[in-house]
């Protein structure tokens, strides 16, 4: 990989754990206090990868504000500091800003001033927390049974910090001196000044209990037993090396600081090599020296061939035995087991799936369109020639051709939970700046669509998520007085439904007014003063341009700007709004969009000399139109289908099409939601898959026609858009039936 590729990577995984980051955040007001520490470690990892990562490539910016900021993090992991709503909302904003200088680095842009000055702001507040706070001292382990020496170490001059460095915060060191140590001309005091060129030695404790009788004892063997509480920069294997002479003769542990034990645990959850072995992962981490190592391994080794001497009946894996020698914390051995199952997971994730760049699949999706265009035409062909074997390549053709355009088009389904959890973020800002109290609950996450609908969606939910809890989602004072909890609730759905996926966002508010809404269309001159609309169309008028309800224009709402962008840009996507709404109990907000924007099963009808294609999960059958509608003068909107009465239409009437008549006439019923209505056309031409063209800029607005495809003999085909021809038919017999009641 080169460096603009590793650069590139750093990139995406920011974005990733600055995604992460916020979502944990988000997370931590629901959690009970002793719930958080996982969550609030998992933000510590996000910015202190994000730091580490920044500085292999040399982003000097990022890694400085991210140290501030991890160190923050480091004293709310410790205990130290309390994470309260403010300082959600801080982190919150430095997660912001840390995406700022990601996004100003990829795109080569240079820190503005206003960057600048966001920074300098967020620094100083993070400053506060980083100011020194009273902390207790912990006694190191093991002192508090043993008493100190009633006399200090003649030679060894021992050094008071004045308290300003806790016993906590030290290495600990046990030696038990071999008998022969000094009769190898190796003074225990000579190794203590030596530490001492490396760090302070805080205190020394003797223990005598090897110390024979007097008439035993000989004054050429060393007895002696001690502990020392070190304080050093320096490294394990450092320290270690202050013992390399007497190593062979006696018994040594050094334990690291205990405050350092989250460093440690820290340091091999972001060890980068792969198929690392629990007591590699140690030594990587510092915790664990290779002399160490090696003398565990060797019992383990020893244990293994039964060994006489060291044989133990119970074989014990290496992460035991040194907890239980005490080289090494259980904490940490607890995180080198953790990492490695993390590296199983994630080398079998690596065998299952690989990163793909966006833009290189939507070029295999569109080389497939053409596939499946060229294919129809090999269809065409074979049909015209008659020969069977021709027919039937071309139909083996056909199906693998269909086989492979799902594949490809899978590829690019993704699910919709990552869109709906951005907009925790979002809640969070808008009821903080509304000063209301709001809960998102989301459902459906795991609902599948293509990646291209996934990404236009976004701003349209955005809009409409902000204007559930400006307009939709009463102040607390009025929630109470109705009944209500003071917490209002936003809730964002997704379900499949018809070959169609369903996004509902619904708030539990105050609800449409349709009264007023009808009044100010009235006064806008939007309705005919008179006219009795359904509920349904009533409340579609608040997508209109301009229009607004709002007694007060805030900063979130109220101009009447911005949902008719949220329409238009759904109806971009060949999908389509409806609304549910009771005064006083809240609204629902309904948008319908089809699951992919590239390829589609469709079902072929003509009219005249044209060519219509309907997407084939809103067909229900094909029927005769009855013969009482042959000869109705086109004057009924209504047919009876075994007692049913369903609104039709006639193709050949709404699209002005010109040609000759069929000799009979074919209704093909579709389906809309629960509505079910007839298209009137003059020929079935059968199942087809459809490659979807966009329409030029000049047709994008064309009422009843979504887009267009090519068929096999190069004509084009145009795809017909049936919410809106459904729609349209239900207003027309609606009005229809207004305009007459008025009349009588």
């Amino acid at each position: 990989m080169s460096m603009e590729e590793a650069l590139q990577t750093f990139f995406a995984e920011s974005h990733e754990l600055l995604q992460e980051m916020e979502d944990r955040l988000l997370a931590i007001p629901a959690l009970a206090e002793e719930d958080r520490s996982e969550t609030i470690n998992a933000i510590f990892r996000a910015a202190h990868t994000i730091k580490g990562s920044a500085g292999l490539f040399g982003l000097d910016g990022i890694v400085e504000f991210t140290h501030v900021l991890e160190s923050v993090l480091d004293k709310v992991r410790a205990g130290q500091l309390m994470m309260d709503a403010d300082m959600v909302s801080l982190f919150l904003d430095c997660k912001d800003h840390v995406a700022r200088l990601v996004e100003l680095q990829e795109s080569g842009a240079t820190l503005s001033t206003d960057d600048q000055g966001k920074g300098n702001e967020l620094v100083a507040r993070l400053s506060v927390y980083l100011t020194d706070t009273p902390q207790a001292a912990v006694a190191p382990a093991g002192e508090a049974s043993h008493p100190a020496p009633a006399h200090p170490t003649d030679s060894l001059a021992l050094e008071s910090l004045g308290g300003n460095v806790l016993d906590n915060d030290n290495w600990h060191i046990s030696i038990e001196f071999g008998t022969d140590v000094l009769r190898n001309g190796m003074d225990p005091l000579s190794i203590f000044r030596y530490l001492g060129t490396m760090g302070h030695i805080v205190r020394v404790v003797s223990f005598f209990d090897r110390l024979p009788a007097l008439s035993e004892l000989d004054p050429e063997s060393c007895y002696m037993s001690y502990v020392l509480n070190f304080h050093s920069e320096a490294d394990k294997a450092t320290i270690e090396s202050a013992f390399e002479f007497v190593q062979e003769d006696c018994k040594i542990n050094i334990l690291p600081p205990h405050s350092r034990v989250a460093d440690f645990v820290e340091a091999i959850k972001n060890l980068k090599q792969d198929d690392l072995r629990i007591g590699e992962m140690l030594v990587k981490s510092g915790t664990l020296t290779q002399r160490e190592l090696d003398a565990v391994l060797a019992y383990q080794t020893a244990q293994e061939q039964g060994d006489s001497a060291s044989q133990d009946p119970h074989k014990r894996p290496l992460g035991e035995m040194v907890v239980q020698a005490g080289i090494v914390q259980p904490e940490v051995v607890e995180a080198a087991l953790h990492k490695q199952i993390q590296q199983k997971k994630a080398k079998s994730r690596q065998q299952q799936s690989i990163r793909v760049d966006a833009e290189k699949l939507d070029t295999l999706i569109n080389l497939i369109g053409e596939l499946v265009i060229a294919g129809a035409g090999v269809n065409i062909v074979a049909h015209r020639s008659g020969q069977t074997d021709m027919l039937e390549a071309a139909s083996t053709l056909s199906r693998l051709v269909e086989e492979v355009r799902d594949s490809a088009l899978n590829l690019r389904m993704v699910q919709i939970g990552e869109t709906f959890n951005r907009f925790q973020r979002v809640v969070h800002d808008v009821a903080k700046d509304l000063g209301k109290e709001i809960e998102l609950e989301i459902t459906g996450g795991d609902t599948e669509l293509d990646k291209t609908v996934v990404e236009k969606i976004g701003d349209p939910l955005t809009h409409l998520v902000r204007n559930s809890i400006d307009h939709g989602i009463e102040p607390a004072d009025i929630r109470a007085a109705r009944g209500k909890p003071a917490q209002g609730k936003v809730r964002l759905n997704a379900y499949h439904d018809s070959g169609s996926i369903i996004i509902e966002v619904q708030d539990d508010g105050g609800g449409l007014n349709r009264d007023k809404i009808l009044a100010k269309a009235i006064e806008k001159g939007l309705v005919e003063p008179g006219i009795d609309l359904p509920d349904s169309e009533v409340y579609q008028l608040i997508f209109e341009a301009g229009f607004s309800t709002a007694d007060k224009v805030s900063n979130i709402s109220g101009r009447g700007v911005g949902m008719d962008v949220v329409r238009r840009n759904i109806e971009a996507l060949r999908g389509n709004i409806e609304i549910d709404s009771q005064y006083m109990a809240g609204t629902t907000i309904r948008i319908r969009l089809p699951l992919t924007l590239a390829i589609i099963d469709g079902f072929q009808v003509k009219v005249g000399n044209a060519h219509y294609v309907i997407p084939l999960d809103m067909v229900i059958e094909c029927v005769d139109l009855p013969e009482e509608n042959i000869n109705d003068g086109h004057d009924s909107n209504y047919f009876s289908l075994r007692g049913e009465v369903l609104p039709y239409m006639r193709l050949r009437e709404s699209f002005e099409v010109t040609g000759e008549t069929g000799k009979r006439e074919s209704v093909v019923i579709v389906k809309y939601g629960n509505t079910r209505a007839g298209l009137v056309v003059d020929a079935l031409l059968g199942e087809f898959q459809t490659v979807i063209k966009p329409l030029g800029k000049l047709f994008e607005r064309l009422r009843g026609i979504g887009g267009s495809t090519i068929l096999g003999t190069g004509e084009v085909a145009l795809i017909l858009d049936i919410p809106g021809l459904v729609q349209q038919m239900i207003r027309k017999s609606h009005h229809e039936t207004s305009r007459a009641s008025v009349k009588e």
